[in-house]
């Protein structure tokens, strides 16, 4: 059968550019394996509709959904503790077709029997939780989402969070609900409420915080995930879709990660911000526009 000509182009490019994308990988393994790793990672799972219309690809989701795997390996042998996958949220759920969902709910359920069968989870004694509003799942959906919590209850070095039917203004709203209820039933007292009483009453307590948030597709917005925990995230947007994510990208990721300064809020001692920054390039300007004429002036006393 004669492949479509973009996705023969696609492939002929891969090969092409297979042994460039090794060695850059290998490279950068090297950049990043000494360095400090962000401890939380979210990453928002974008582009398997664009990428199917694209290339043709009838089952787009599904390919989005083999890729995941080896995300996630990639993530936990640099060191990363913590992995939040943002795979559908409740937006998604009012407002894609019947069909399409289906499509999704087939992907996920695939994901969550490979990560199952293959042992990934076993292997890197990672525990898996669920954050959303689970209830709005087909039940057999939930059923497996329960089993494979229940199975990695134990595990204690890592966490891989599945956001799915979630929104990060759902999660506010509903934690607000329960400390509302526990106020009602005078369990708190309103003035106890703090920012410790809203990490509590989220979706994952233990998820108080996520240090990178990395998007494919090329789409640059969080789409409201995980708004609450994101105040002081790192954000990195890869160009392309899910189901072409390359090896190299998330120790892309990761090295762009610790290039930058996080400072929450500080000032650094020493750095130029403001108004001291414009009154630095003000002086620097008006040196280098005054240079010349001072050097011809020395030039000319000294008889050169």
């Amino acid at each position: 059968m004669l492949l479509p000509k973009r996705v023969r182009s696609h492939l002929i490019r891969l090969s092409i550019l297979g042994p460039i994308y090794r060695l850059y990988d290998r490279y950068l393994w090297r950049k990043i394996r000494k360095k400090p790793v962000p401890h939380s990672v979210g990453i928002i799972l974008d582009g398997n509709r664009r990428f199917g219309r694209k290339y043709g690809v009838k089952d787009p989701h599904m390919r989005g959904a083999r890729k995941v795997e080896s995300l996630l390996e990639r993530l936990w042998d640099v060191g990363v503790k913590s992995v939040t996958l943002y795979a559908l949220s409740t937006d998604n759920l009012r407002k894609r077709s019947k069909e399409e969902l289906e499509e999704i709910f087939k992907a996920l359920s695939r994901g969550l029997k490979r990560l199952k069968e293959t042992g990934t989870l076993d292997k890197y004694r990672i525990r898996f939780r669920s954050i959303g509003r689970i209830e709005l799942l087909p039940d057999r959906l939930q059923k497996e989402i329960r089993e494979l919590e229940e199975h990695t209850k134990d595990y204690d070095k890592g966490e891989l969070n599945l956001a799915i039917a979630y929104g990060g203004r759902t999660e506010i709203v509903d934690a607000v609900r329960k400390i509302a209820e526990k106020v009602k039933r005078g369990e708190i007292e309103p003035e106890e409420i703090d920012e410790d009483t809203i990490s509590r009453h989220l979706y994952n307590p233990n998820l108080d915080h996520v240090d990178l948030i990395i998007r494919t597709s090329g789409e640059e917005r969080l789409s409201g995930f995980l708004l609450r925990q994101s105040a002081y995230a790192e954000l990195f947007f890869i160009e392309v879709y899910l189901p072409e994510l390359r090896r190299f990208d998330i120790r892309r990721a990761i090295r762009d990660f610790q290039k930058r300064e996080r400072r929450f809020g500080k000032r650094t001692r020493g750095r130029r911000t403001g108004f001291r920054k414009l009154l630095y390039f003000s002086r620097s300007r008006a040196i280098l526009k005054s240079y010349p004429h001072n050097y011809l002036q020395c030039r000319a006393r000294s008889g050169y």
